[in-house]
């Protein structure tokens, strides 16, 4: 009897002019959000290829230089575009894409599209995760939200429990019914996508494209069940219809901005200028490459002697200011390691937060996972930073080393043959696969199976108080 009256409900919601229309404007939006984020897809990755091949002949075109002025002279670490991107481009538009790498200094990203955008941009984009996030749940509200007053309201429940259908046999048949149309739009929505995908990147891992679709038609059940059993305790379509929209209200639009508000109030980043404040004064406790008069200068100067047993800095077999300018960078590097560790611990201190106030609510562990899945979330970038970091790194050691094993003290005009800028590789950025994305969003996934268990268990209890 579940399908009998499963089936009933789907020829129900199939006659509806309002199912019709609502799948038409669905169906294009969704292919206008897709053809909006391919086209901006592609002209982002053709100025993100112009960029990087430009970059890295300006690179090796420095010709024959001293290593530490193209130290100075510095090249460009690049974010790879990902092909979920299209469908969730999360925050991106706020994080930046490319990072100079420079002797002496870790840089933020730069070229941060939210920065170049106008007021209006804070309306939002049409974007598919927009769609998905938002306007599906508003649509399962709009066409379920009196799928059991109604009967109600018609006496037809009556009819149908006589057929010795029981409560929860009902119950479970409405959802199925109103369930299967948001499931097949779905599946038709991540089609496109994955069609769309398939023409810009073929070596895609088409995991994550499933684990995402798979984790909205989790969101759109746990959805369903609520209004569902939310039609059943209504006494009218009308009282089930506002109901619902406050819900939906509080879950996707007031949780999430409450949290923000209280996670930022509760474990706030350090300004800009109190973070560039406590660098500074860290470096000044260090070695600084182009000081050869500071205290900690002298003190390297007098260990160095020592080690190699010498009377001047002259007598070392290499050179001893590109020797110090290394362990400058060595010391600054530590530096920032160490802030922005202290960043990142205030990050995880927020992620902790927020992990905790999405019980409160289906949308947060979605939103979490679908950013996660698309690597368009603040860890990606993290990693990006971070890897951005150690090339860098590696970069000043390679050209110092040169610098000090093939001159002398004060040789400040020698310079390197210009295959010496070819052994620095170009940046290469090595995102999560999938099992290291699943294992790190284990907090999230456990949140949204709790929702499931518990839409279910509201479910039940609509049924007995049917």
């Amino acid at each position: 009897m579940i399908f009998h009256i499963a089936k009933k409900e789907i020829k129900e919601i199939g006659r509806s002019n309002a199912f019709l229309w609502i799948v038409g404007i669905v169906a294009i939006l969704g292919c206008l959000s897709v053809f909006i984020s391919h086209n901006q897809y592609q002209t982002k990755q053709e100025q993100h290829e112009f960029a990087r091949e430009g970059e890295r002949a300006r690179w090796l075109g420095q010709g024959s230089k001293n290593p530490h002025s193209s130290a100075h002279y510095g090249t460009y670490a690049f974010k790879p575009l990902f092909a979920l991107s299209l469908v969730d481009p999360g925050v991106e538009k706020f994080t930046g894409v490319s990072v100079f790498l420079e002797a002496h200094a870790r840089n933020e990203a730069e070229q941060i599209a939210a920065a170049d955008q106008t007021g209006l941009s804070r309306f939002g984009d049409i974007t598919p995760d927009f769609i998905l996030l938002f306007i599906i749940p508003l649509i399962i509200i709009v066409l379920s939200h009196q799928t059991v007053t109604r009967e109600k309201q018609d006496n037809t429940i009556r009819l149908i429990k006589m057929q010795g259908v029981g409560n929860f046999q009902f119950i479970i048949g409405k959802w199925l019914g109103n369930y299967i149309p948001v499931f097949l739009l779905t599946t038709l929505l991540f089609l496109i996508f994955t069609v769309t995908i398939a023409i810009i990147d073929s070596s895609f891992d088409w995991r994550f494209i499933i684990a995402m679709n798979a984790v909205y038609l989790i969101y759109y059940a746990i959805i369903t069940c609520i209004t569902v059993s939310v039609s059943a305790l209504s006494k009218n379509a009308g009282i089930s219809l506002v109901s619902l929209l406050a819900v939906w209200i509080v879950s996707t639009l007031a949780i999430p901005k409450i949290a923000s508000s209280y996670t930022n109030a509760e474990y706030p980043y350090p300004s800009r200028q109190q973070f560039q404040t406590a660098v500074a004064e860290d470096k000044q406790k260090g070695i600084d490459g182009h000081d050869p008069w500071s205290e900690a200068s002298r003190k390297l100067a007098e260990e160095t002697l020592e080690t190699y047993q010498v009377a001047s800095l002259e007598e070392l077999p290499f050179n001893f200011d590109a020797y110090r300018m290394q362990k400058g960078e060595e010391h600054e590097a530590q530096v920032y390691f160490k802030h922005y560790e202290n960043l990142k611990e205030v990050y995880q201190q927020q992620t902790q937060v927020y992990q905790k106030l999405a019980v409160l609510s289906p949308f947060l562990p979605v939103r979490f996972l679908s950013m996660s899945i698309a690597k368009t979330d603040y860890s990606t970038h993290w990693n990006f930073t971070d890897a951005a970091e150690k090339h860098r790194i590696e970069m000043q050691r390679v050209l110092n080393t040169n610098f000090a094993e093939n001159s002398k003290l004060g040789e400040w005009d020698y310079q390197a043959d210009a295959s010496l800028l070819a052994e620095i590789p170009e940046f290469k950025f090595e995102s999560a696969d999938f099992g290291e994305t699943v294992q790190a969003n284990g907090s999230n996934f456990f949140i949204l199976g709790l929702w499931s268990l518990a839409s279910v268990g509201f479910l039940f209890i609509a049924s007995k108080r049917l």
